[in-house]
């Protein structure tokens, strides 16, 4: 999924099955999904029976409230909760997804297990420690090495493992291979190489980018972070953003207007190659647009692929990572941790939450989850993917060639969207970048 801020895209689709050429039909995905829940009881019944043998849940029967709303998958989860109902009869799942979160924390009533999108929302729960520490779970052993860097760039609390990660997302220049294929271009490894795919598209007639200015996410998330990305490493940046505290601007070591400058400028170099209607058009028709082949290169996430396959169903896409400098090493993907699993301090039903979560973390749960919602695994164990368009970031992913958005490490109350926008509407950069060093020495200083 894309950042959580304002706005979230439509449902991503699960992805076709192996050796498929083209998405399957909503009918074939239905039974799909209900073929893997039947087979899940058979993983629930001996996790959940032989941990309610060892009396987490109590004598009698014990009912725990699991947070979760991310709308596209809903009812993903309601099936899952009734499979782990039909495997034991100690721990009885209540799925809220409307709930006030702050407010639930406030009230100390907060649920009793919660499967959010990792970003500041969560971060300041981390941050005041009434998470639980999971660090004892073997589930938690299970994480990849290599995504730690981004928990803990988010959030983190002393001596603590506050979330599990449950899905990743990744997000990079979506490509219509037919289109390629039709004046010999293959996707480019570099700076260079790109501007030159870009110049051959517009002498063909073809429109290299389409954009969509009206709705600020989807700059944020694909311009404006994709070009960062791929110059810094924004884990480091934000690192050193933190511990610079109220000392932000342009005498310190690290800040918006020096280290963006660069990235910022090369993005909007980028921007006549986009369709001229940019400004006014939004998520929604790029995705038509890009499946109607009116743009080459399309910069969006997965979860664009199944509303792009909603009108045009076969049509060949593929997915590479934006070059931003001129050597190939330097390519990686844009993601974020699109969920992540946590138990609170203030639940007095921690282990009956608990085997939840280990149910939700089985292989065969959390590597169907993921397939479903076109994500990449967060574990040793996990599956690699399948959909035809993301097997080729698959190799970005297995050596860690990755970033978290800049996107998703400022927080809300800081308007980046907007700036984002601005920027794409042809403001120049330094300004722009000087009032977000602002914007962050106000926040430090209050925090």
């Amino acid at each position: 999924m894309p950042t959580t801020r304002t706005a979230r895209p439509p449902a991503p689709q699960p992805p076709p099955d192996p050796g498929a050429t083209s998405p399957p039909t909503l009918a074939s995905r239905d039974v799909s999904r209900r073929a893997f829940l039947r087979g899940v009881g058979a993983v629930g019944a001996g996790l959940a029976l032989g941990a309610c043998s060892r009396g987490s849940a109590g004598s009698g029967t014990t009912e725990i409230v699991f947070f979760q709303s991310k709308p596209e998958v809903i009812g993903y989860f309601d099936e899952l909760i009734q499979q782990f109902h039909d495997a034991q009869s100690k721990v009885r799942v209540r799925h809220d997804a409307t709930s006030n979160l702050a407010g639930s924390f406030v009230r100390e009533r907060p649920p009793d297990i919660g499967c959010l999108n990792y970003n500041f929302e969560i971060s300041r729960y981390v941050e005041r420690g009434v998470l639980s520490d999971l660090g004892d779970m073997p589930e938690a052993g299970r994480i990849l090495p290599g995504l730690q860097p981004l928990i803990d760039v988010t959030a983190t609390y002393p001596d603590r493992t506050s979330v599990i990660p449950y899905s990743l997302m990744a997000a990079a220049v979506l490509y219509n291979r037919t289109i390629f294929a039709e004046h010999d271009l293959t996707p480019p490894t570099t700076w260079d190489e790109l501007v030159a795919v870009c110049d051959t598209l517009t002498a063909a007639g073809v429109t290299p980018f389409y954009g969509t200015y009206k709705d600020p996410w989807t700059i944020a998330q694909g311009p404006f972070d994709y070009s960062v990305g791929g110059r810094l490493d924004t884990t480091r940046f934000f690192n050193q953003l933190k511990r610079q505290g109220t000392n932000v601007g342009p005498d310190s070591p690290v800040s918006f207007e020096k280290q963006f400058l660069d990235p910022v400028e090369q993005m909007q170099q980028l921007l006549p190659y986009d369709n001229p209607d940019a400004a006014s058009r939004g998520y929604g028709d790029g995705n038509l647009a890009f499946a109607s082949g009116e743009a080459a290169m399309y910069l969006q996430g997965p979860w664009a692929i199944g509303e792009i396959a909603k009108t045009a169903p076969d049509l060949d896409v593929g997915a590479f990572p934006l070059p931003m400098t001129d050597d190939p090493a330097d390519r990686k993907v844009r993601v974020n941790i699109d969920l992540a699993l946590w138990i609170p301090e203030g639940s007095r039903k921690k282990d009956a939450a608990r085997e939840f979560l280990a149910f939700l973390m089985q292989p065969e749960v959390i590597d169907a989850y993921n397939a479903h919602a076109l994500g990449f695994g967060v574990t040793t164990d996990t599956a690699p993917v399948t959909n035809p368009t993301l097997v080729e970031l698959q190799e970005y992913y297995d050596r860690s060639a990755f970033y978290l958005g800049a996107s998703q490490l400022v927080p809300q109350s800081i308007p980046l969207q907007n700036y984002t926008q601005s920027l794409a509407a042809g403001a120049a950069p330094e300004p722009v970048l000087r009032t977000l060093d602002a914007d962050w020495r106000r926040l430090a200083f209050r925090s």
